[in-house]
């Protein structure tokens, strides 16, 4: 119980350039686990950010595929998620949102909340997942603070309470003040050391030395005006999702973020239980159980191996016992159980509920598999959606037509798109969810695989599964439409429909086929 109360699992989500992985550093710089920060863009410092491993993430200064990263901090064991912002890449952050108990949402101070950040939200709502909102880059000109807050409420739907309170912003930021702790934190910038703190009583004189006349009234006014409009913060209500604590401050200068991480590791929720199918599975049980949430290829570049991610759901995990893979009906043992830092690995002997294992996979998971001692039990809720962008792929160097297959096999595992192939024709199609992935795609097939693609333009619509229990409708459907019917990759039909209103067409003509826009059913 010990072990399980001490984990903190957790997702750092929002839109694009807010600033999630400058964050992501600065708490692995509270952690211990790095003794200088990197930066997302290098301008004068050299080191790049340690969650964007991946060479195209270098490249372009943005996420492309969520990271991993654990540390001890005090007496907790905080495991990070870090997630990519572009909504090309939304699928690989929806479906972390499944292996995590709590989130971390970030705010630009002066964009307010974005498109991305409200649909990210959406998820966490409809699990209930608690949420914490960080307000980031106070040290540029923004949106005044009550505002900010209202707007949060409104766009977000959720009530908010602010736990830290900013002395000014843009040039004249001196700081944060602590309302869960009740005491004032002024800091010098430094972008990757962690600096030494003042603590002032904010009701003596000592404050107007520390940060002048003017702001010391205007802050004790907006802490009175705070306390007037926002009720006490209670726990409960932060856990049950109705609540979320914001905090102010900037991570790129690492104001404000330990006041974060210090509340956050005291209020947030310990592992919690997990709804399978059969049962809701609860973390405390003796038995071992857990679902694969993604799968990353060629973490290390010279060895061609897969990870598949593990969440732990309950029970202890150790190394080299055996333990059912549900889906397959096999017993399975891991001699090499890793824990990451983003890109780097040690192989550990136990995990605990809440930890995220890697296992190799030579092509054995699929994300949603679930891993048991023998229970057969599924963990529920890992969708795939259907693409909304289609191209056919080429082989654009016959000489390397193997490494091309791999290199489509290994990347549609990780979930990155979708594979079709056109039972026309017999060509392949990938279908995504956004431009950007087309680019990625093709840039790791290069990198990786060493084999080089082209796209070709092919128009469709969506992408939608068929399944009916009148076999001769099916049989005739098919017929008709026999240019536009594909198979996946488990030899499930898939009805690539041209347009909308060929689609709707479809569907009224055919009552008796069910048309499914995600690849649950």
């Amino acid at each position: 119980m010990n072990e399980i109360e001490r984990r903190r699992t957790f997702a750092i989500i929002s839109h694009p350039d807010a600033g999630k992985t400058t964050l992501t550093e600065k708490l692995l710089l509270f952690g211990g686990q790095i003794q200088v920060a990197g930066a997302v863009k290098n301008n004068k410092i050299k080191k790049t950010a340690t969650s964007d491993w991946m060479e195209i993430e270098k490249q372009r200064g943005i996420s492309v595929t969520t990271s991993v990263m654990e540390f001890d901090y005090k007496d907790y064991k905080v495991n990070i998620l870090d997630t990519p912002g572009h909504q090309d890449f939304a699928e690989d952050t929806f479906r972390t949102l499944t292996a995590v108990d709590s989130a971390i949402i970030v705010v630009d101070s002066a964009k307010g909340v974005e498109a991305q950040t409200r649909k990210l939200m959406t998820v966490c709502r409809m699990r209930k997942t608690p949420v914490i909102i960080f307000i980031n880059k106070m040290d540029r000109e923004g949106k005044d603070p009550f505002d900010l807050l209202d707007e949060l409420e409104q766009e977000l739907q959720i009530k908010v309470r602010p736990l830290s309170w900013p002395i000014n912003q843009g040039q004249r930021f001196k700081g944060v003040y602590n309302i869960y702790e009740q005491r004032l934190d002024l800091f010098t910038p430094d972008k990757q050391k962690v600096t030494e703190k003042v603590e002032v009583d904010i009701h003596s004189d000592a404050l107007e030395a520390h940060v002048g006349q003017a702001d010391a009234d205007k802050l004790r006014t907006d802490l009175e005006l705070v306390d007037g409009v926002y009720p006490e913060f209670d726990v409960q209500t932060y856990l049950e999702a109705e609540v979320a604590p914001v905090f102010f401050g900037s991570a790129l200068n690492n104001f404000g973020v330990k006041e974060l991480l210090d509340c956050f590791v005291q209020i947030a929720p310990s592992p919690r239980p997990t709804l399978a199918e059969e049962r809701t599975v609860r973390p405390e049980e003796p038995k071992f159980s857990g679902f694969i949430f993604k799968i990353t290829a060629n973490i290390d570049p010279n060895h061609r191996s897969c990870i598949a991610f593990c969440k732990v759901c309950s029970g202890k995990f150790v190394r080299n016992a055996p333990y059912l893979h549900v889906r397959q009906n096999k017993t399975l043992r891991f001699s090499s159980p890793t824990q990451f830092m983003a890109q780097k690995k040690s192989t550990i002997d136990e995990a605990w509920p809440g930890d995220i294992v890697g296992l190799p996979d030579n092509g054995i998971f699929k994300i949603g598999d679930t891993l048991t001692e023998g229970e057969m039990i599924h963990f529920r809720g890992l969708p795939s959606f259907s693409p909304e962008m289609f191209k056919y792929i080429e082989n654009a160097d016959p000489m390397k037509t193997k490494q091309l297959n791999k290199g489509i096999e290994q990347l549609m595992d990780e979930g990155v798109a979708q594979l079709f192939v056109n039972q026309f024709n017999g060509r392949k199609i990938i279908g995504t969810v956004g431009q950007l992935q087309f680019e990625v795609i093709q840039y790791r097939l290069e990198n990786e695989y060493n084999a080089k693609c082209r796209w070709e333009p092919v128009s469709l619509y969506k992408a939608c599964w068929i399944e009916s229990d009148d076999e001769a409708q099916l049989e005739a459907f098919k017929k008709r439409k026999y240019q536009f019917m594909a198979k996946d990759r488990e030899g499930r039909d898939v009805f690539l429909a041209d347009s909308n209103y060929v689609l709707q067409m479809a569907q009224n003509d055919f009552e008796h086929i069910k048309f499914h826009f995600t690849s649950e059913f």
